[in-house]
């Protein structure tokens, strides 16, 4: 299991629900957060690894690795916030990005149970990054036409930006 980078077409594509929490799906799970600690990330989407379903990773330092299968979006929060962000997908890539700052997400974990999870700050960030994935929308999307087209060109020159 690796990585795709920008460029790769699957990235850009909406992914299809699991119709069954399988030990195939349970599989994919663990070695999504396997090498999302491997690289020292904090969320990773099916998509990134070539998984076109509705799945995603996230662990925050100390905490334990969480799973998300058919992930949806309760409510999220009016108020919003201004955090730099970046992307396994798109290496060296950073930029600040609005985004709310909390939300209510429904899901289903890797044993097939059904959780509902209210959170705020880095996480919820997490969630909303790797929700957007799920729907081929990266990071980027977020960010004014002239700054995104900045950061691609540095992107494509190989410069960390």
């Amino acid at each position: 299991m690796e990585i795709l980078t920008l460029g790769n077409e699957l990235l850009r594509q909406r992914t299809e629900r699991i119709n069954s929490i399988n030990s195939e799906v349970t599989h994919i799970a663990a070695k999504m957060l396997e090498l999302l600690i491997q690289q020292k990330g904090i969320g990773l989407a099916g998509p990134q690894v070539g998984y076109m379903h509705r799945i995603f990773v996230a662990k925050l330092e100390k905490s334990p690795g969480l799973v998300f299968i058919n992930p949806s979006v309760i409510e999220t929060s009016e108020e919003t916030e201004k955090c730099e962000e970046g992307c396994l997908s798109l290496p060296g890539v950073w930029a600040d990005v609005v985004r709310p700052s909390s939300v209510r997400v429904q899901a289903w974990n890797e044993k097939g149970r059904p959780f509902t999870l209210e959170t705020n700050g880095l996480l919820a960030r997490c969630i909303l990054h790797e929700l957007d994935h799920l729907d081929g929308v990266l990071f980027i999307d977020h960010l004014s036409e002239v700054k995104r087209n900045r950061l691609l060109a540095k992107f494509e020159k190989g410069q960390r930006v």
